[in-house]
């Protein structure tokens, strides 16, 4: 999620209604410095692509006033209908996006385990194609507003890819600093460029009025069905004016329902309505401004401050999908679908503020990667679409179930909306697949790689958890058959954080064998993340008592929650047992995964797990654990 999010307290969801101390206005200025930067840097290429040759669309006033008509149109059902009016709805305690969606989708069917499995791998995947479009965004949002550097002068037109790289650079180099202070900045900035977008965009109307006739939707039917064998190409260029849409959904837990709803309704839907046929009025009357419409909107005096605010635009957009990549990953981790990593809080006010360098480093390359392969916007925009069409697919799919099996809405009601967006969504799946080979498959192979991870991460965590259970001794019968007087006890706390409570931690074995001591105090610990994105305080803690000195603590989190156990476990007194922090030692069995023949998975998989394994990143740092009151303990482990 976007860093911008307004404070909230640990435990408590910020609901989807927009009721907030900060006011409505506040709320709606965030969302549109956040939430819409990237559907907000569309008008920057997507005209210009949908004339590009590769469409086969002739450049006249006909398929002007037709291709500006597909854009309105898609803009209002697909954004407006789709995700403002209805999607937005499908909140997760007040949060949205893809994996909160997944989790929401997956409690309706609880009751069906393998359509529930189905929907969690599908939900999966569609977070996947979201780290996909994270790489293309920045790219070609940041590439695309440089090219403007050819309008100021032909000279500059070799600086272009230099300038890109050096923009994106400094923008991932910046992250560990966190966005408090640019994000106070983003909404006046956005406001400001949307303001842009809409006034000049009113001007070249007024010069050629008769681009008003986009805003009858017959005109997008006749220029969909005038397209022929060319139909999938020009809706692949259409969608570019798409891209961003999920924002929308993904950032809800940060603004609200109604504030995203308000911003879209009344500044952002206007503003690039009218660029959008401002361009066309353009384009009427000056057909060799195709080379890039959207600056050509402007005269050369203006280009230059023009730039100047695209490019800020283009970072914005670019800072929300990489907040949002962040967000994504501490999501996953949480869920069990990626290995830890640390996760870094830059604000000490704002839950949303996190910063993952090891992501944070893979997204640079990637986006570089992307820059220098493909070297210009038109390049990227063949990229670009594919994923974000997959994702809005199965958004649609995932809503089905949580309004159907959830909401229990008719199955007339359900089954036709479902039937009616499903049908768009095919649409411009198809349209994105026929540029498979001009770029498409960058975005795709990059998800379907990140898929074939996540999902070997969480089946190897099953079969390690089933391999433990196998191996250990039950935790009952173990603490019945001590005789706590004929061993040494020593006078402290000992916390062993465990995934599989009915056995005994490998780590306390260790401790009795080689040190011959039982603590006093002796806590077997696990840690639950729930399929809801906020757990409160007073649902935090289970406490169970053993007897001989045992207890079972059970701590649960949200995928939102930061899951922060010291802090946790002080919450323990109420129920009978104090815990004194000074006087408390955590002990980890840090597990060496051994591959061997004959197992569940395929040997290579397993090799891949016992390699995501090792370079998990530290217990230590992901459960906010006192370094220096952890003892670590080895075990070798066959899945």
């Amino acid at each position: 999620m976007p860093s911008t999010a307004p404070p909230v307290t640990e435990g408590t969801p910020f609901h989807s209604q927009g009721t907030h101390p900060q006011g409505l206005a506040a709320l709606t200025l965030g969302a549109i410095g956040v939430v819409f930067g990237d559907i907000g840097t569309s008008p920057l290429y997507t005209v210009k692509e949908i004339f590009a040759p590769a469409t086969g669309v002739p450049l006249d006033a006909h398929n002007l006033i037709g291709a500006v008509s597909v854009i309105f149109w898609a803009l209002m059902l697909v954004v407006t209908l789709k995700y403002v009016v209805l999607i937005l709805r499908a909140d997760n305690r007040g949060e949205g996006g893809g994996l909160a969606l997944t989790a929401l989708a997956a409690s309706a069917t609880q009751g069906r385990p393998r359509l529930r499995h189905g929907l969690l791998l599908l939900g999966v995947f569609g977070a996947t194609l979201f780290y996909g479009d994270s790489v293309i965004t920045p790219a070609i949002s940041v590439l695309s507003a440089m090219e403007g550097l050819e309008l100021v002068t032909p000279v500059l037109k070799p600086y272009v890819v230099p300038a890109t790289v050096a923009v994106l650079v400094g923008l991932f180099v910046m992250q560990r600093f966190g966005t408090g202070v640019v994000g106070r900045l983003f909404g006046p900035i956005i406001v400001l460029w949307f303001a842009t977008l809409g006034i000049v965009g009113a001007l070249h109307i007024v010069r050629q009025p008769a681009i008003l006739a986009a805003l009858n939707p017959l005109r997008a039917l006749d220029f969909l069905a005038a397209r022929g064998w060319h139909l999938f190409a020009a809706v692949g260029a259409i969608v570019l004016a798409l891209t961003g849409a999920e924002a929308l959904y993904a950032d809800m837990g940060h603004f609200g329902r109604r504030p995203i709803q308000l911003a879209w309704s009344v500044i952002v839907l206007p503003a690039l309505a009218l660029n959008y046929m401002g361009q066309g009025a353009l384009l009427m009357g000056a057909p060799a401004a195709i080379e890039n419409p959207f600056y050509r909107l402007f005269p050369d005096a203006w280009v230059l401050p023009v730039l100047v605010l695209a490019t800020l635009a283009a970072i914005i957009a670019s800072q929300a999908v990489i907040s949002g990549t962040y967000s994504m990953t501490k999501q996953a981790i949480q869920l069990g679908f990626m290995p830890r990593m640390a996760v870094k809080y830059t604000s000490a006010r704002e839950a949303g503020q996190i910063y993952i360098p090891s992501m944070n480093w893979a997204l640079l390359a990637g986006v570089i990667a992307a820059v220098l392969g493909f070297g210009s916007s038109s390049a990227l925009a063949a990229a670009y679409g594919i994923a974000v069409t997959l994702t809005m697919f199965i958004t649609t799919v995932l809503t089905y179930f949580v309004v159907r099996e959830g909401w229990r809405l008719p199955a007339p009601v359900a089954i036709g909306a479902t039937a009616f967006f499903l049908a768009i969504d095919a649409l411009l799946v198809a349209g994105c697949a026929v540029k498979f080979l001009d770029g498409g498959w960058f975005p795709l192979t990059l998800g379907l790689a990140l898929f074939l991870l996540m999902s070997t991460w969480a089946r190897g965590r099953t079969l390690l958890v089933q391999s433990i259970r196998k191996e250990g001794l039950e935790l009952a019968p173990f603490i019945e058959s001590l005789q706590p007087q004929t061993l040494q006890r020593a006078e402290r706390t000992a916390v062993y954080l465990v995934t599989d409570p009915t056995t005994v931690p490998p780590a306390l074995l260790h401790n009795l064998k080689h040190n011959q001591v039982l603590h006093m105090r002796n806590i077997v610990l696990t840690v639950v993340f729930r399929e809801v994105p906020w757990v409160p305080m007073d649902e935090r803690v289970s406490v169970q008592a053993l007897g001989h000195g045992f207890w079972q603590i059970t701590l649960y989190f949200g995928f939102m929650n930061t899951p922060d156990v010291p802090k946790a476990l002080l919450l323990t007194e109420p129920q009978g047992l104090r815990l004194d922090p000074f006087e408390t030692s955590f002990f980890l069995s840090r597990e060496t995964v051994v591959p061997s023949s004959g197992g569940a998975m395929a040997r290579w998989r397993e090799r891949l797990f016992a390699a995501m394994s090792r370079n998990a990143g530290s217990v230590v740092e992901f459960f906010k654990l006192p370094s220096n009151a952890v003892v670590e303990l080895g075990a070798r482990v066959q899945i």
